[in-house]
């Protein structure tokens, strides 16, 4: 990937650029996640829930009404970073970028589109959860609330997006006996 590992930001306008299987700058996988807090101190004061009986944790921010999450799963690092759309009738001056496309303004077939258009297989075979394996991005196209759909009736743009290691999602291509 091209994406520069850096956050651009003036006045309150932010840009979190994915940079799959890394993570979101300046948030990277593989951090503690005292290693993520301190990483992004300009972000606020974070929500953090540590589960030691579970060995998970996650940190919470809100940026401009995006929700952003460092995960820790089953370890005592970060595994996936996690950013949600700011909600219906919600504008934001953060832009959550892929490649150049803002993840939750474009809508989510042409981002697929100029994926697959990159050389990333997409699946859709699970249409409200699909990933692009290997990158290792994950999607969710589900929402309770009104929101423009399209033919299939899916949310016109994507709800949230994943970035996890680069075989995050190995999980759903294993041969289950």
């Amino acid at each position: 990937m091209t994406a520069p590992h850096t956050v651009r930001t003036e006045g309150l306008a932010m840009d979190l650029v994915l940079d799959p299987p890394r993570g979101v700058a300046p948030i990277l996988l593989g951090m503690t996640l005292d290693e993520a807090l301190a990483a992004v101190p300009d972000w606020g004061e974070p929500r953090v829930l540590r589960r030691p009986s579970r060995n998970s944790a996650k940190a919470s921010w809100t940026l401009d009404h995006v929700g952003v999450q460092a995960l820790v799963e089953g370890g005592a690092h970060v595994t996936a970073i996690e950013l949600w759309w700011p909600g219906e009738g919600r504008t934001s001056s953060t832009r959550v970028l892929l490649e150049g496309d803002e993840v939750f303004t474009t809508p989510a077939e042409d981002l697929f589109r100029r994926a697959a258009e990159r050389g990333w297989t997409v699946d859709t075979s699970q249409p409200e959860y699909p990933v692009i394996p290997g990158v290792s991005l994950g999607f969710t196209r589900q929402t309770s609330q009104e929101a423009e759909r399209d033919a299939d009736g899916l949310p016109k743009y994507v709800t949230s997006v994943l970035v996890g290691g680069k075989d995050y999602y190995d999980y759903r291509y294993e041969q289950r006996d």
